[in-house]
């Protein structure tokens, strides 16, 4: 079990003080943390210059019967889940595959939130890049986090947790998608929508030599990586092999859907 202290040094020593970042958690490594998640989020507060988070909400999505063709997705299947989809609120939790770093992140008093129905982000500090987010542009926080000179870090979870490597997709022209939300009384539209991630990790021998390590007992670690690095690395591996970082599953539909278009 760790306390602040533990956590605060840990994060000090990446010498980011100042520097804004995107965080992705699990906390199941660290055996518990005294005070509960409230303690690394004050501890990461206290460390860096500004914190971002997912706080992504899958469940006011709905799938319609038809739509545009090579959208990794089957029109007509969502017909159960379609019912139990729920308008889009500023006090809605984080999906639970978000963990619970970025609830905790939601009951910050100075906490701003972005509206987006489906991949909205929380953060502190980091009104400007959040302001960014569109409708038809939601990954533009972690572009304007590249501006900052940002970092992501990564505490216990591997790059298929990495949302940033999304936007290196879109730089790189790689195909979004197109997925639909209940929202305000009504379903609207929302194209950018990112690929599957469980290929990600095969960018990790091209960013070795980019992260920042920290080890803690028990097998728990924060890694970091800088915004900018990892968006070139992930752009040029792109260009270079148009279906790098995609999974392997031969049902991933998304993942299908970028190979027919390559």
């Amino acid at each position: 079990m760790v306390g602040y202290a533990d956590l605060r040094d840990a994060c000090r020593q990446f010498g980011l003080a100042g520097k804004p970042l995107i965080v992705h958690a699990s906390l199941k490594k660290f055996g518990g943390i005294h005070g509960g998640p409230g303690v690394l989020l004050r501890a990461l507060r206290d460390s860096f210059g500004g914190i971002l988070m997912p706080t992504f909400t899958y469940k006011t999505m709905v799938t319609p019967g038809v739509g545009p063709p090579n959208n990794g997705i089957t029109y007509g299947s969502g017909r159960d889940l379609n019912k139990m989809a729920e308008p889009f609120h500023p006090a809605m939790p984080p999906d639970p595959l978000m963990g619970a770093l970025p609830l905790q992140l939601l009951h910050e008093k100075d906490v701003l939130r972005t509206p987006h129905p489906i991949l909205s982000f929380a953060g502190v500090d980091v009104d400007d890049i959040l302001l960014t987010q569109t409708l038809f542009d939601p990954l533009a926080p972690i572009g304007a986090l590249a501006e900052r000179d940002g970092w992501v870090l990564l505490i216990n979870v591997d790059h298929s947790a990495n949302t940033s490597i999304h936007y290196g997709e879109k730089l790189a022209g790689r195909k979004q998608f197109i997925r639909w939300a209940v929202t305000g009384g009504r379903i609207v539209e929302c194209p950018g929508y990112p690929g599957d991630s469980t290929g990600f990790n095969a960018i990790e021998e091209y960013l070795r030599f980019h992260i920042r390590r920290v080890d803690l007992d028990d097998g728990a670690f924060l890694e970091a990586v800088p915004v900018k690095r990892l968006l070139k690395v992930t752009v040029e591996l792109l260009k270079r092999n148009p279906l790098a970082l995609l999974c392997q599953r031969e049902d991933c539909e998304m993942c299908n859907a970028v190979r027919e278009q390559n």
